[in-house]
């Protein structure tokens, strides 16, 4: 009993700073959800509730400390619920064998694929031969074919294709990044290719034709007008989401200097306009002594600006980030028409809050991650920069040294999350920023919002002009950056647990009010030390069985130089090794013979792994031994006592981690979920389908 007082007495110390605490227990439910093996039984949902409402009654009728226990595992109840709904929700047919054929659908989407391909999404889809209820609602398919070159399609144009259409990947290896799961919550049901002309039919009778989009490619093909080449390209991207017209050599030189984040539509971009439409406003109107003398002008001022990013929102296309941008620059806004401090860890909450309410899922990617660390970082230390009463310098050069300060602190604070899921740190990252973010903010929106105001009267392109010269000079610095001897570094994935053990414990450090904060750098040391000793598997199998990496003293040995071209690029990334795929399959110690150049071979310490790519390598094969592992992109049988992966049976497992003799199946770490396991009468019909 001692000790459970000394809980409520030390909760009851934290009392006036615990409402932070609420999105971290969300999402430690949602978490739970999805790190899962298997979906939540009927009965093990209906007892999270039952807890989630005692908790709920104990938190309502206990007061002090034991409140806070119940709010804090209701919230982890709720979390685990919210996202079981939210899956279940978005659950769409999807393909589960692979379609080549005939496909009709209309264009919501555009972008470019990681080939530099045009890529399209199309809903409303129609396959030959497959029924409506098996048919995908939303297909995204990359045109290959050279007289698509020229192409551009516009939003609710109909399509008609011959394409390659598959389901969408798994992970490329165990306890990777899982495709399959990020499509189930976008609503693809299926992704492919056509290296066959398209044919562009008329829209079908009284179809709206998506008139927000329509707008949106409008908008976005009258700046590539009057700012030609890739300029044209990364202001399209900035005011409208469109970034179909990005050279590939400018998305590398952006992404080598750590500025790639200026073209996703999200905080940065949110909160730079309507701060300067929030300052515009108030300023002229302060101008004017009758208005400023009768009229709240901070409120005014917050809802001209709220209106501003409401409609930079639909313009924008509505994605997942600046979905997640417009709701922290709406609390922001909310708490100045209440009168409430604007800048505060409570409105990062609510903004987070309302973020995982909409979206769960959104907790696993890194927009969610690297937005709230920073977020998080820059308030708590511009907070305790004015609750102690420091100055940034002489008044002349505070606002330098303040967007130095908040350069920093936002790189340091997504650097990790950066690392995590990129692979990737750019060592002059931090003076890219410096001397580029200011430019954002000075010139290109401002210059945005001008470009807007005169095009109803045919003047845009006096803003769009001065716009073009600021995304020149961000332009500018990325290319010279990325140019630099060792501006990218590659660093290893990390085990699972540390970007959990890393956030925790930063998130102590940051809410927990007290000397007792600095306990949560032990967590913070844990990650860092277990980040530090990662090990990557020996070897790794594709789930095509059409690629074979192995780890050697030089690096990953991989057993093609072409093809599987992504599976490649990011098991060599996973590894910390920035090789490109032809420069890795010369590592393998076994060349290729003339008489079998399509049988590799490489030994494993005991064992022998040999990959046979092709039918013919198969036939040419023969008798296999005991001590050998066989894997196959093809259906095969082979006699002897080897243990064989075709591509048959790595359908089953997905892809393969091999170390110290033990084999780690993709499907037995991702489990049975609803995105990776089809409902029995679909099942039944994919395996015919397939056979």
């Amino acid at each position: 009993m001692r000790g459970l007082a000394w809980i409520d007495l030390v909760l009851l110390g934290q009392r006036g700073n615990l409402f932070p605490w609420a999105p971290v227990f969300l999402g430690l439910g949602i978490g739970i959800y999805f790190l899962a093996p298997q979906e939540p039984s009927t009965m093990t949902l209906a007892l999270l509730a039952a807890g989630g409402l005692g908790m709920l009654f104990v938190a309502l009728r206990r007061p002090g400390g034991w409140s806070a226990i119940g709010w804090g595992l209701a919230l982890i109840a709720a979390g685990v619920l919210l996202a079981t709904v939210r899956a279940h929700l978005v659950a769409a047919p999807a393909l589960y064998w692979r379609y080549y054929g005939p496909a009709e659908g209309r264009v919501v989407g555009l972008d470019r694929s990681a080939s530099d391909a045009l890529r399209v999404t199309l809903d409303r889809v129609r396959l030959q031969d497959v029924a409506p209820w098996r048919t995908p609602e939303r297909v995204r398919v990359s045109l290959h074919a050279e007289s698509d070159a020229e192409i551009r399609p516009t939003p609710g144009q109909r399509l008609r294709i011959t394409g390659h259409l598959m389901p969408p990947h798994g992970p490329v290896e165990p306890g990777g990044f899982d495709f399959r799961r990020h499509a189930w919550f976008r609503g693809l049901g299926a992704v492919g290719y056509t290296t066959r002309p398209v044919e562009m039919l008329p829209p079908a009778r009284g179809d709206p034709g998506l008139p927000v989009l329509r707008l949106r490619m409008r908008i976005a093909e009258r700046i590539r007008a009057v700012l030609p080449g890739e300029t044209g390209g990364v202001a399209a991207a900035v005011t409208t989401g469109d970034r179909s017209g990005i050279p590939r050599e400018a998305l590398d030189a952006l992404r080598g200097s750590n500025l790639a984040h200026l073209l996703a539509i999200s905080g940065l971009h949110m909160g730079l306009l309507a701060g300067f439409v929030f300052a515009a406003v108030r300023g002229c109107l302060a101008a004017i002594p009758p208005l400023a003398l009768r009229l709240p002008l901070r409120k005014v001022a917050a809802c001209v600006a709220l209106l501003v990013a409401a409609a930079y929102l639909a313009l924008s296309g509505g994605n997942v980030a600046t979905e997640r941008a417009f709701v922290m620059t709406a609390v922001v806004l909310g708490a100045v028409l209440v009168d409430r401090r604007a800048f505060s860890l409570r409105a990062v909450a609510v903004a987070a809050l309302i973020v995982l309410v909409l979206r769960p899922e959104s907790l696993l990617g890194p927009g969610f991650q690297m937005s709230f660390a920073a977020t998080t970082a820059l308030v708590s230390v511009f907070g305790a920069i004015r609750d102690r009463g420091w100055t940034l310098g002489p008044r002349w050069l505070r606002p330098a040294l303040a967007v130095a300060l908040s350069s920093a602190v936002a790189g340091l604070a997504t650097a990790p999350f950066g690392a995590a899921h990129f692979n990737t740190l750019s060592r002059y990252g931090l003076p890219a920023n410096l001397l580029t973010v200011p430019v954002m903010g000075a010139v290109v929106m401002p210059a945005a919002v001008l470009a807007a105001c005169l095009a109803p009267f045919g003047l845009e392109s006096w803003g769009l002009r001065i716009m073009g010269v600021g995304l020149d000079w961000i332009l500018g610095v990325a290319r010279f950056v990325s140019s630099l001897d060792g501006a990218q570094g590659h660093v290893v994935a990390p085990p699972p647990q540390v970007l959990p053990l890393l956030t925790l414990g930063a998130l102590f450090v940051v809410l927990w009010q007290g000397r007792a904060r600095i306990a949560g750098l032990v967590p913070v040391a844990a990650a860092g030390l277990l980040w530090l000793g990662a090990e990557r598997p020996q070897v790794l199998v594709a789930e095509s069985g059409g690629l074979v990496g192995v780890q050697t003293p030089g690096g990953r040995a991989l057993s093609k130089a072409r093809g599987a071209g992504f599976v490649a690029r990011v098991w060599l990334e996973n590894d910390g090794d920035g090789a490109r795929q032809d420069n890795a399959a010369a590592r393998w110690p076994d060349p290729p013979g003339p008489a079998t150049p399509r049988i590799r071979r490489i030994d494993l310490g005991g064992q022998e792994l040999v990959h046979l790519i092709g039918k013919r390598a198969v036939r040419s094969f023969g008798r296999c031994r005991a001590d050998q592992i066989v894997v196959t992109s093809v259906p095969a049988v082979i006699p002897g006592g080897c243990t064989v992966y075709d591509v048959r049976r790595l359908r089953r497992t997905g892809s393969l981690a091999i170390d110290k003799g033990e084999i780690v199946a993709a499907r037995d770490v991702a489990g049975r979920r609803l995105w990776n396991s089809p409902p029995p009468r679909r099942r039944r019909l994919a395996r015919a389908d397939t056979q």
